[in-house]
């Protein structure tokens, strides 16, 4: 598998940002890591050792990219509009001068586990003409789990289940999520109430739009760790590769 490690500067944020890429061939897939960790995340937790067999069969290649989570969505300090801020700084980052450098021109499969979820899905909803598909496992979709009882519009703007639930069944966005690979998966064991009970009210908001998606709730024994988000990928991309669920053509 070729691996290559990056570190680059990035202009919306001021500073040199490091992502690193595993595999060339196959759908692009951006990888954003759990709250407040790194882009080496899915290496060390064995995320790409479960998939290595369809990195090296040219079925696919990823891209983990950093974060910034620390300084922005957990941290307690500082107002709301500049932890907000910073994280769209961020965000253009991702979409003006990551991407252009990695996909080929080509859109992109985006995934991530619990806070990586919930960024995958802020990306795709947020962008969809950048990607054609979404595998979120644990994601948060509700961004007044860390800003409560906000008042603020780019927070808004951050919060899919906000901006979801406003938008009508006529508006453009509603017609690029169609055909797309959505797939939101989520356990009922520790620390999977929360995470839960919003990837829940993501589920009524897409039914609302007739989209698609594909939504697995897994047992009661399912925790909130690596042990389940590496059975989940291997699944899940196994059925995307192999068995042809949403593949591009």
């Amino acid at each position: 598998m070729k691996i290559e490690y990056h570190k680059t500067w990035s202009n919306n944020l001021g500073r040199e940002i490091e992502y690193k890429t595993y595999g060339e061939n196959g759908r692009g897939v951006l990888v954003f890591p759990s709250q407040d960790q790194r882009f080496y995340e899915w290496e060390d937790n064995g995320m790409i050792e479960v998939l290595a067999p369809m990195i090296e069969a040219g079925e696919f290649h990823l891209i983990c990219c950093d974060s910034i989570d620390a300084e922005t969505w957990s941290r307690t300090s500082g107002d709301y509009n500049e932890r907000i801020t910073l994280h769209e700084k961020w965000f253009n980052y991702i979409t003006d001068e990551l991407i252009p450098t990695i996909n080929n021109g080509k859109k992109l499969l985006v995934t991530g586990c619990s806070m990586g979820g919930y960024h995958a899905g802020n990306f795709f909803f947020r962008h969809p003409e950048l990607f054609d598909g979404i595998i979120s496992l644990s994601g948060l979709f509700h961004a007044d789990y860390f800003f409560p009882n906000y008042q603020n519009k780019l927070i808004y703007l951050n919060s899919p289940l906000d901006f979801l639930n406003d938008l009508s069944e006529r508006n453009i966005k509603v017609g690029l999520y169609q055909n797309k690979t959505m797939i939101f998966c989520c356990g009922q064991g520790n620390y999977e109430r929360v995470t839960g009970s919003s990837t829940n009210r993501l589920k009524d908001v897409l039914e609302k739009f007739k989209l698609n998606a594909w939504f697995d709730i897994w047992g009661k024994d399912v925790s909130h760790d690596f042990y389940w988000w590496r059975r989940q990928a291997k699944y899940f991309f196994e059925k995307i590769a192999y068995e042809h669920i949403g593949k591009a053509a």
